[in-house]
């Protein structure tokens, strides 16, 4: 007899679906590879739940053109055939396909997005053999959520959203391996220096790349100009003293303004007037996807890609609902007041949780929406946050308090402008203080309200002017981008989506076209990008991003056919070859001096402390991985060991204790730390102990001991920095 096979996105959310509709407790069975799925009976049926991993299918070239390009033949093959790393992935594949044979139904269970969409579709299809299933739609892996799912689900596929993911593999495809292919052979055929370097270049990468390079040389043009301004400090109490420039705020003229300073000899301050002003501040609206990055990076130093990964976790574990959301709206029937019921079961928030539910539960919402899914909330079931990690009892705060704020009154706040007049010259100070608190009691420390409450004046009050200073000082550039302040910019060009944006700009990193928290387009991003827009402008075209990112979905809306958009944008994509083919020389020649530049400066982390020469990140042909020697070799031996993967760069500082450079180290969807490079430091003295954050890192280092010897450098060619 045949039984109802149900296929989760991951393994987490296939336990907690088996859980969650299994009449008694599941049943565990190992399979394919120790891969474990769950048997259950429920309305007298059998039913089974098995995880995928991920994509399991991916597309794969099949022209046999080799290494060349245009290429549009492909076809979708197991992922772990195409990538090595994604060798784990086989265990799960083999596990379904077995699983499979004897399923009568189906049901799709991953993901309710785009990517869930095509993980299901694809697993059905090409392990499990038919296209035929039902979709169960949920945005929480809560019991009920997901046995209103089930019982509610969708009698067919979801197949506009499914053909608009399909569509954008297959465009993304295409893109990638052609652009990529071109971009490197360009560099192998005309390099003198260079036999061969992997570059890479994307649908929305290098849109993304040569907008970031805009803002540089918007940056890199900027001309200071001179202004000068007059500050005074006002002791208004002995405890407060307030900082106040005069009303004009900039000079632009020294004399003028040193004719002003001249003037201001006075001790004394002079109360001209007092304007007081209340004000209403309403609560915030709730979180979606870019927002919660948004606001992680503003408060943890979260790279948008690691908040997403966090919030991953959070919803597996069935406390958060689903993150990747573009919703601003939190709908009635996700029960308001049974979730605050269930948070005031944890300590921290009942005081919160009960006075709002004193009142009546409307949300503050947003004007973004989003049609599978609802704002970010917390869930009717809490964790233990004993449970919990450092990062996700984080992250978890700070959504629950960003939930409760949404339902919260406005905050009163009150400004109180005063000026004073010091010889003449008048000089303005604000204070400000909350009247009420409002949602600003719930937000908490998130709420970034400031207070500066001044003493009680009138006008003709005196006060003693503690100093008066005359500034010179220049205008600055417009700032850099931040990994928070970037995802909302590309969310408004309408680069990427809100799934794909963070790993856009990972990948940026990752391939060593940008750096730093405050993001700077190297010089070999700076040459992609200006290479790309001189030669094959279609590549970085804005407008041509936007128009396919509209195709797509006009495909989810059943407006447009898959085979159109993409026949329409392999036409594209010849005429971008065409024109790689035509400049490939100029390419190449244009992209090999900033290569070899880069490479020699992003190997260098600083000086060695025995001999003062470079200490360089190199390549050993003997163990195949990198570490550090210094540039006096032979007669210089001292070299160090690193982190074997991820990105490291230099900071410019020494360890205080070892005399060594301090380097950074970013990793996939992580934090970036910083550490020193003798792995013998005190300052590593404690890196062994249990301490939130330290396990990653303290495992790194450990590797790399076994794989270079502190001091004594492998011998290794100066001039290849392979790996970077």
């Amino acid at each position: 007899m045949g039984y109802t096979l149900i296929i989760a996105e991951k393994p987490n959310a296939a336990l907690k679906i088996a859980q969650s509709l299994a009449e008694d407790r599941p049943k565990t069975i190992e399979g394919e590879g120790g891969v474990k799925y769950y048997e259950f009976k429920r309305g007298g049926k059998k039913h089974v739940v098995v995880p995928a991993v991920g994509h399991l299918f991916s597309l794969k070239d099949t022209s046999k053109k080799g290494w060349d390009y245009p290429i549009f033949d492909y076809t979708w093959k197991p992922t772990y055939e195409i990538n090595k790393k994604a060798e784990f992935a086989k265990r799960y594949l083999d596990n379904i396909r077995k699983v499979a044979k004897d399923a009568d139904a189906f049901i799709i269970s991953t993901d309710f997005d785009i990517e869930g969409s095509v993980i299901g579709f694809n697993v059905l299809k090409f392990a499990c053999g038919t296209e035929k299933g039902k979709r169960m739609k949920f945005s929480t892996l809560t019991k009920q959520d997901i046995v209103e799912a089930y019982e509610n689900a969708m009698p067919n596929l979801d197949y506009p959203q499914i053909e608009s993911g399909l569509a954008r593999h297959e465009l993304d495809f295409l893109w990638g391996v052609n652009t990529s292919r071109a971009l490197t052979l360009a560099v192998k055929k005309a390099g003198k220096k260079l036999s061969f370097y992997l570059l890479s270049a994307g649908r929305v990468q290098t849109p993304m790349l040569y907008f970031l390079s805009n803002k540089e040389k918007e940056i890199q043009a900027f001309k200071p100009d001179p202004f000068w301004q007059i500050l005074t400090k006002i002791e208004l109490t002995k405890k407060l003293i307030v900082e106040s420039f005069h009303e004009e705020d900039k000079f632009w003229e020294k004399k003028k303004a040193e004719t002003v300073f001249a003037k201001c000899k006075s001790k004394t301050a002079k109360v001209l007037s007092v304007e007081k002003k209340t004000y209403k501040q309403t609560p915030p609206h709730p979180f979606d996807l870019t927002t919660l990055q948004t606001e992680s990076y503003r408060f943890f130093g979260w790279s948008p890609k690691q908040t997403t990964n966090i919030a991953q976790s959070l919803y597996e574990g069935g406390y958060i609902s689903y993150p990747r959301t573009s919703s601003q709206k939190l709908p009635p029937q996700i029960g308001y007041a049974s979730i605050m019921k269930a948070l005031a079961g944890i300590s921290v928030y009942t005081k919160l949780c009960n006075k709002l539910l004193a009142g009546a539960l409307k949300p503050n919402e947003g004007e973004k929406t989003d049609a599978a899914h609802p704002a970010v909330f917390p869930t009717s079931e809490p964790p233990e946050l004993a449970k919990l990690n450092g990062q996700q009892k984080k992250l978890y705060d700070l959504i629950v308090r960003r939930f409760l704020a949404a339902f919260a009154e406005p905050a009163e706040r009150e400004s109180v402008k005063v000026t004073f007049d010091i010889s003449g010259e008048r000089f303005p100070a604000t204070g400000r203080r909350t009247v009420e608190a409002g949602w600003t009691e719930y937000y908490g420390k998130y709420s970034g309200t400031d207070e500066l409450i001044f003493p009680s004046m009138k006008e003709g009050d005196t006060f003693k002017v503690k100093s008066a200073e005359l500034l010179s000082k220049e205008t600055t550039p417009p700032p850099r981008f931040s990994q928070g302040s970037i995802v909302k910019e590309m969310e408004k060009h309408n680069l990427g989506t809100k799934t794909t944006r963070a790993q856009i700009l990972q990948t940026l990193y990752d391939r060593g076209y940008i750096e730093g928290k405050s993001i700077k387009v190297n010089d070999l991003g700076m040459r992609v990008a200006s290479s790309m827009e001189k030669y094959v402008p279609d590549i970085v075209s804005e407008d041509l991003t936007r128009t396919f990112e509209q195709d797509m979905e006009a495909i989810e809306g059943g407006k447009k056919k898959r085979e159109d958009v993409v026949n329409e944008a392999k036409k594209v994509m010849a005429k971008i070859a065409k024109e790689f083919k035509e400049n490939e020389m100029k390419i190449g020649a244009s992209l090999e001096k900033s290569i070899l530049e880069t490479k020699q400066k992003q190997s260098i982390l600083g000086p060695c402390p025995n001999c003062g020469n470079n200490l360089k990140i190199l390549w050993s042909p003997r163990t195949k991985k990198r570490f550090v020697g210094c540039g006096g070799y032979p007669k210089c031996r001292t070299g160090f060991p690193i982190p074997l993967v991820g990105m490291i760069t230099a900071t410019g500082k020494i360890c205080e204790k070892c005399r060594t450079p301090i380097i950074q180290c970013w990793r996939k969807g992580k934090r970036p730390f910083n550490m020193c490079l003798d792995p013998k430091c005190e300052t590593k003295a404690d890196w062994g102990k249990p301490k939130e954050g330290v396990k990653d890192v303290r495992n790194i280092v450990a590797d790399h001991e076994k794989t270079a010897k502190p001091k004594k450098a492998a011998k290794a060619k100066k001039t290849d920095s392979k790996g970077l």
